[in-house]
């Protein structure tokens, strides 16, 4: 079925390829881990990041090392084929050549296949395409191939457009928007009806809005999501900071997030689903995303 045709709230799964230049046998076994960890979950497809340098989008020290990953759709293709599920994979486009990005759209022929094109980190980032090109390539070279945007609340905060973003992605054929990690529940409402009071105004009906929620496990991750530019209100950055067991805490509110819009989106009909990050290296928090999938499972059961 397809992201765009679900009747009820879709749930998905996300993860971030291996490190590039890892031998043979360490990127097996770490695709067999993440096979096994995958095919226990009730999810209707699973998201492949593509990672970027950000260091142009601002001058905070980054808190992590950037260090490249493979390219999404090769670690696909060549290690987790047996994964039935739809793979939605992102695509940075600016990182790329115009050939290359053509020959990638080529390759994406696959039906299991879903493409995200990711623009530029800030103005300043250097790029070979611009999200424009990538639409335009896309409509020439594989119509045929069903595509989702990036949706981002805090920037909406900031210059209160992200919904007409939204409008001009789905005039470019985007069928569904996925978010970044969300704390700031308030901030995702108001896209969300921002979107919502406008759509009436567009060719176009609403599209699902994939909310994405990230189990928080230590105060590193903490000032890694915020360097990232996820919003946190004051209030909840100290829940975390003064936390007990800050992962337990962190999964107590993404699951709270999530009825808060749930119970918003009912109201207007206004069709939303989950994206679960699984992007530590750490095992508490990869285990903990996995429990938080089967709490939002349970969770959107309960609504019917």
């Amino acid at each position: 079925m397809l992201i765009d045709q679900f009747q009820s709230c879709p749930l998905l799964y996300s993860i971030t390829p291996p490190k590039e230049h890892q031998d043979a046998a360490t990127l097996s076994r770490i695709a067999a881990t993440q096979l096994a960890r995958i095919r226990q979950l009730d999810i209707e497809g699973l998201i492949l990041y593509d990672i970027q340098d950000e260091t142009d989008r601002t001058d905070v020290e980054r808190p992590f090392p950037f260090l490249p990953t493979l390219d999404p759709f090769y670690y696909a293709e060549n290690f987790l084929p047996d994964l039935k599920i739809p793979k939605i994979i992102y695509r940075c486009v600016g990182k790329h050549s115009r050939s290359d990005f053509i020959r990638w759209l080529e390759l994406m022929q696959n039906e299991k296949y879903i493409a995200v094109f990711v623009g530029a980190a800030s103005k300043l980032q250097s790029q070979s395409l611009t999200l424009a090109d990538a639409y335009f390539l896309k409509q020439r070279i594989n119509p045929e191939l069903r595509l989702g945007g990036v949706a981002i609340p805090e920037r909406h905060r900031k210059h209160a457009t992200e919904h007409l973003r939204l409008h001009a992605k789905q005039r470019s054929g985007c069928t569904f928007f996925v978010t970044q990690a969300v704390y700031d529940v308030q901030l995702s409402k108001d896209l969300m009806s921002d979107y919502y009071c406008t759509t009436t105004e567009q060719a176009f009906g609403l599209s699902p809005l994939i909310f994405t929620f990230s189990i928080c496990g230590s105060l590193k991750t903490l000032a890694f999501m915020k360097w990232l530019g996820v919003s946190f209100p004051k209030w909840l950055e100290n829940e975390l900071t003064h936390a007990h067991d800050i992962i337990e805490d962190s999964f107590d509110l993404c699951l709270n997030g999530m009825k808060e819009l749930i119970e918003f989106s009912r109201a207007k009909r206004i069709p939303i689903g989950f994206n679960i990050e699984s992007v530590s290296n750490r095992k508490e928090e990869i285990d903990a995303s996995v429990h938080l999938v089967n709490a939002t499972r349970r969770l959107i059961n309960s609504y019917g």
